[in-house]
């Protein structure tokens, strides 16, 4: 769109455009060919706009992609933008904040890929809401004033680097691409823009604790010229950990690079499984097709050989109907990387389903006191692992505490929402658990 088409566009609209809301709309239709090419677009595509305005990026992604979802705060706007699409399938419009979308929502549409232009009021607090772990995004362009694309592409010892060059930086690698006038826009702001493309992490560093991370960071940079080791936790004594980090004990935060951090988080982590996906020594009770004990094996042979053993699956559900699922961690040797039961673990030799329920909650989320139910048994087949499954029910809410490297995120999804995502994308999930829900929504 061009700049007089941006303003017959918002005379329509019955829109003034606000400095408080950040409303600087892009008028160049180049640059917006330009940014729209850097998601390299696929058919089987869903791509989630933030901040369409009135549509100049929009238009050039109609017709490129199976699915588009607009998120625009401004009713006036949101209200255009359905009148302009209405006669395209793929586009829906969500008058939102994207601060607070329901991210959620978008899991079943994968692949999905995140566009930007973000508003400058609240840039950081979006990015938040839909790049922070977890999220379902393969890809983010994003646009935002220059000097916020500088904080999330800095290095240490620069006075750009800080709490959210570290969020950022530890899900995504950032790269800036462009800078982006002020005559692009209409109305023109008094700052450069910019342009960055931002790709997912993959195994580069070891598991860690997300939450535990963002603690930390926020404690070293709360007196961004004080000497850090002052504002960590207690134990173990930053005499110790700096000296296992290579770092001085008079370090600031701004001196530590995202590895370094990283294992901070890492030596924090007081979780006893923190450094063990699975043990393949373990014990388990082989058994046969009536799951009477015919023998002992290690995990390793059991799943190599495909013995038949035991386990168990724990459905956790809040008081608003919610299931909780958790990502199993890119470590682990089976199933890595997908989506899986509230808590999913086989019997120790010797064990009983019930008591092997209850040690599985507090090992792998931290749940302790609470009764779980048992709602369904289902024989051994190769979705199940050859594992004979027993499927327990809990309700609690709470928050999870569960250990690294074995759980990489946990989300409360809603039943309806769940059995719209596995309809859609059951390659995202362990075959377990898909046996479960199935067995749970009397399928």
């Amino acid at each position: 769109m061009t700049g007089h088409e941006i303003r017959d566009a918002l005379e329509t609209a019955g829109v003034m455009p606000s400095r408080q809301l950040g409303q600087n709309f892009l008028c160049d239709p180049n640059m917006a060919r330009w940014i729209t090419d850097q998601l390299d677009a696929r058919p089987e595509d869903t791509i989630v706009e933030v901040g369409p305005g009135t549509g100049a990026l929009t238009e050039h992604l109609v017709g490129r992609v199976r699915r588009i979802v607009l998120v625009e705060f401004d009713s006036r706007l949101a209200a255009y933008l359905k009148g302009r699409f209405a006669n395209e399938p793929s586009v829906e419009v969500h008058h939102a904040d994207g601060a607070k979308f329901d991210v959620r929502t978008l899991w079943k549409h994968r692949p999905v890929k995140f566009l930007g232009n973000l508003p400058y009021s609240s840039g950081g607090a979006i990015l938040r809401n839909f790049l922070s772990r977890p999220h379902p995004f393969e890809l983010a362009v994003i646009m935002l004033q220059k000097e916020v694309i500088e904080r999330l592409a800095a290095g240490p010892r620069t006075k750009e680097y800080g709490v959210l060059t570290l969020r950022v930086q530890s899900e995504w690698q950032v790269k800036p691409l462009r800078t982006v006038p002020p005559e692009a826009f209409h109305p023109r702001p008094q700052i450069d823009s910019s342009v960055a493309l931002l790709t997912p992490r993959g195994k580069e560093f070891p598991a860690f604790d997300a939450r535990r991370f963002d603690e930390l960071i926020r404690r070293g940079f709360a007196q961004r010229r004080k000497q850090m080791g002052k504002h960590m936790p207690e134990s173990p004594p930053w005499e110790e950990v700096h000296t296992a980090l290579g770092v001085a004990a008079t370090a600031r935060g701004e001196e530590l690079s995202l590895a370094q951090w990283i294992e901070l988080a890492r030596v924090y982590d007081d979780h006893p499984l923190r450094d063990v996906p699975q043990r393949g020594d373990e014990i388990f009770d082989v058994v046969d097709a009536g799951d009477q004990v015919t023998g002992q094996a290690t995990r390793r042979e059991v799943h190599e050989k495909g013995l038949l053993h035991r386990a168990i699956h724990v459905f956790v559900v809040n008081r608003h109907g919610e299931l909780l699922l958790q990502k199993r961690s890119r470590f682990k040797d089976a199933h890595p990387g997908v989506w899986d039961s509230s808590v999913a673990g086989h019997l120790d030799a010797g064990e009983d389903y019930a008591d092997a329920a209850i040690r599985e909650l507090e090992e792998e989320m931290g749940i302790t006191g609470v009764p779980a139910e048992e709602i369904g048994r289902i024989p051994p087949t190769d979705a199940t692992g050859w594992e004979h499954v027993r499927l327990y029910l809990c309700r609690w809410d709470g928050t999870p505490r569960f250990p690294s490297a074995e759980v990489e995120a946990a989300l409360w999804m809603r039943p309806e929402e769940l059995d719209g995502w596995i309809a859609a994308r059951p390659e995202d999930f362990a075959s377990g658990f898909v046996e479960c829900w199935k067995l749970s929504r009397g399928r």
